[in-house]
């Protein structure tokens, strides 16, 4: 039986679990960003406030997309901050006010989401589902070269 766009109903459900899951990971990483971009001290201060601000600027619109995915495939998206800690995969971070420790969560947070989104990505191409594997398509593409240019900063 297929759902209203034309995918595996049972897929479409498995789908919209592990989009939750990413979904959790997002909010996660994204309050985390806003952290860092609160409490960041030292020298980059004002390279890195803003360059925190560009991530989690981005974060959110993904957090929108996610979800609005989550809809499309019939499902219901997480949406408290209970089921979000309950689900993430990415722990809080609290009072981080050194810039390359900050820069150390975001590689791991993303290291974190990628797989996550590969993840999707192959559920999806099983699925026939274009949608949700053009969209962590695109997502994983970003999350590439944005760990190659943090890998980079770090060195």
């Amino acid at each position: 039986m297929k759902n209203l766009i034309g995918i595996n109903k049972e897929k479409a459900e498995e789908l919209s679990k592990k989009l939750n899951l990413l979904l959790a990971d997002y909010q996660l990483f994204y309050q985390n960003l806003r952290g860092l971009h609160w409490n960041i001290k030292g020298r980059e201060f004002f390279e890195l406030h803003l360059k925190f601000e560009e991530f989690y600027n981005d974060a959110v619109i993904k957090v929108d997309e996610i979800a609005e995915r989550i809809l499309t495939l019939e499902g219901e998206p997480l949406h408290t901050f209970d089921d979000y800690l309950k689900h993430s995969a990415i722990k809080a971070e609290k009072g981080i006010t050194n810039g390359i420790e900050g820069i150390n969560i975001i590689v791991a947070n993303f290291s974190t989401i990628i797989l996550k989104e590969r993840e999707i990505l192959s559920l999806a191409g099983e699925a026939e589902d274009e949608g949700t594997a053009s969209l962590m398509s695109d997502y994983i593409s970003e999350s590439e070269k944005t760990l190659w240019m943090l890998s980079s900063y770090l060195k």
